[in-house]
């Protein structure tokens, strides 16, 4: 028995992921401001396991919520470089999602290549016809206009590695949605000669049946040889296609048709890109949520969190940003000062905690716990203490605005130390390959 999971699973999955962003609570979380264990240049390696995702509710410091718009479609990103062979699309070949058949040019115009040339491409494609394939360049390629980036996609979505995408469900104005409305479904745009034939003393005629209509094509001889079949017409709905040549004298050529994917080219761009990436774009900035997100610290881990709820309840949280650590309010300092990252401990219960952020003003800690040291709880009013000497008596105790342990950790990322400033904006982009 043999069998395949096609791309198109991948894909659903991933547009199935960007739709529940607008309908679920999913959070990016920041955490761990404390070293890694054997070095800090030594990043530990994420698994999927309990273990590991109750440790990121350990360790996590705060929540913002992602919205729709903070979400893309995503695929490889690959310029066009003169000097590059491409490949053409083909209904037929099984390697089309890894192979290079579409482009952005540095306009930030994405094109899909219909024909490839008998070698690399040098004419880079230009032009924004949404009704119809480029004209065939001087090198042989032939390139389908797919869209252009809004400044807003480039700018959130575009990096070195990933091109964003996205299906238009209503006109914007842009020129993708003309391609889209434009798109003929089952048009045939190409047809592969398998073998020339031979002993043609005329041009033969091209003949192409099937369930759809109008596509009509002409061949070329060369020597008695068929050496192309280009399209009069690409016709429209033909989900299969059978060519017949006959005439001119010769025999022995045989060609197959190209069908378009469904819909035609460019009615759903992701589907035909193989846009089963997504990359997530959310900006820190500063101190935000009233001080959610401390910047007296760093951070060496961050991810996705889907549904988490609202501290001490079973309600999802819905706010804009979350915070995820306990924290107590100190009274009069002996002996210094506490800084982030000190342990403390308390003098009565013995209970540990690392120290994520301190708001001298209020004299507040906020603070968190892991396996080393131990998961215990301080008492009201008693000493705490650092390895320092630096004690005071703690005033009031407070909870986090997360329930720890609730919601479903999707993502983790371990990273080096990530140091957060006043009038800092960090720009983070997660990528999630379905």
């Amino acid at each position: 028995m043999t069998a395949i999971v096609s791309k198109q699973i991948r894909v659903n999955n991933a547009g199935a992921f960007r739709d529940d962003v607008g309908t679920d609570s999913t959070y990016l979380y920041i955490g761990r401001s404390q070293n890694w264990p054997s070095s800090d240049t030594a990043i530990a390696t994420p698994a999927d396991t309990v273990f590991d995702k109750n440790n990121v509710h350990q360790n996590m410091i705060a929540l913002k919520k992602v919205a729709q718009s903070d979400v893309s479609h995503s695929i490889t990103r690959y310029n066009w470089l003169s000097g590059t062979t491409y490949v053409a699309y083909d209904d037929q070949l099984s390697t089309l999602s890894t192979s290079q058949y579409y482009v952005i040019t540095d306009e930030l115009n994405v094109y899909k290549c219909l024909q490839a040339g008998t070698g690399a491409s040098v004419v880079k494609p230009t032009g924004q016809t949404t009704n119809a394939a480029n004209a065939v360049e001087s090198d042989g390629y032939v390139w389908k206009f797919m869209a252009t980036l809004s400044g807003t996609q480039a700018t959130k979505f575009l990096t070195n590695s990933f091109i964003p995408v996205n299906v238009l469900t209503s006109n914007d104005g842009s020129l993708q949605f003309d391609v889209q409305t434009n798109a003929q479904n089952g048009s045939i745009h190409r047809v592969v000669i398998i073998n020339g034939g031979s002993g043609y003393t005329s041009t033969p005629t091209v003949t192409i049946s099937g369930n759809g209509s109008s596509a009509t094509a002409a061949a070329t001889v060369v020597g008695g040889v068929v050496t192309d079949i280009s399209m009069s017409n690409i016709g429209t709905a033909y989900d299969e296609a059978l060519v017949t040549i006959t005439g001119g004298g010769g025999s022995g050529c045989t060609a197959r048709a190209i069908i378009s994917p469904p819909g035609g080219h460019g009615a759903n761009m992701a589907d035909e890109l193989g846009a089963f990436f997504i990359m997530c774009n959310i900006n820190l900035d500063s101190a935000e949520g009233s001080g959610d997100f401390p910047i007296d610290n760093d951070f060496r881990q961050l991810g996705l969190i889907r549904n988490p709820f609202n501290f001490g309840t079973t309600v999802t949280a819905t706010a804009s940003t979350l915070q995820a650590t306990r924290n107590l309010v100190y009274g009069s300092l002996a002996g210094g000062a506490f800084a982030p990252d000190d342990v403390i401990t308390g003098g009565t219960s013995g209970t540990q905690a690392y120290i994520t952020s301190i708001d001298v003003g209020t004299s507040t800690i906020r603070y968190h716990q892991d396996a080393t040291t131990g998961y215990g709880t301080f008492q009201g009013s008693e000493a705490i203490s650092n390895a320092g000497a630096v004690t005071a008596n703690i005033s009031s105790l407070g909870n986090p605005e997360v329930e720890k342990f609730s919601g479903e950790v999707l993502y983790i990322e371990n990273r080096s130390a990530v140091a957060r400033a006043n009038s800092q904006i960090e720009d983070i982009k997660l990528v999630l390959e379905f």
